[in-house]
């Protein structure tokens, strides 16, 4: 396969995927009742933290800058806070354990009725499973952005642990569940600010 077949092939295994969730009708209803959840919390003077490993790091990162500073247009900004401080990550990954990364982060700063986004393409992250654990316990709203698993027979940890799961479909690799997880989050924000009448 040459370099302009390779383009292609990535492009439509992408948009295979896109046209997957898109037509799942649950993706929908989960995505709407996430965006609810986000701006109650907001609308009631609480926060939104976010968290994921690799890629979806950036992703939880991408989501909380939007929020705090601009998506489209001008708007007041909004409380979200990534867990991304390499300081704090590397001191407790080092004296504890980089399970406990997010985790001691959600216990620090989380407080009842806040929303914890939890990014894991596999679900499983054990730190990220921590996370969505604590955030339980102190009462936070926990929103998955997850995949489903490539074995039907499997099930999603986070998923389950979750008030709400927006599922990708699975895929080959965990690039093309990323790219769907972009979207979703860029949707989400668009949804957040539409409930707070911050959409004009």
């Amino acid at each position: 396969m040459n370099i302009s077949d390779t383009i292609k092939f990535s492009l439509s295994e992408a948009e295979q995927e896109v046209s997957a969730f898109v037509c799942d009708s649950k993706n929908v209803q989960a995505l709407q009742k996430a965006a609810e959840y986000c701006a109650e919390a907001i609308r009631n003077g609480k926060k939104i933290i976010s968290c994921g490993n690799g890629g979806s790091l950036c992703d939880a990162s991408h989501f909380a800058e939007e929020l705090t500073g601009r998506y489209r247009g001008g708007r007041r900004p909004l409380p979200a806070i990534s867990v991304n401080d390499s300081a704090y990550m590397t001191c407790t990954g080092n004296d504890f354990s980089f399970d406990e990364v997010f985790s001691r982060y959600v216990e620090a700063m989380g407080s009842e009725r806040d929303v914890l986004l939890a990014i894991s393409t596999s679900g499983k992250s054990k730190n990220i499973l921590m996370a969505a654990e604590a955030a339980r316990s102190l009462g936070l709203t926990v929103i998955a952005l997850t995949a489903h698993p490539s074995n039907a027979d499997d099930q999603n940890p986070l998923a389950l642990m979750s008030d709400v799961a927006i599922m990708a479909p699975c895929a080959p690799h965990s690039d093309r569940i990323q790219e769907i997880h972009s979207i979703v989050i860029h949707i989400l924000i668009e949804c957040i600010e539409k409930l707070l009448g911050l959409d004009n």
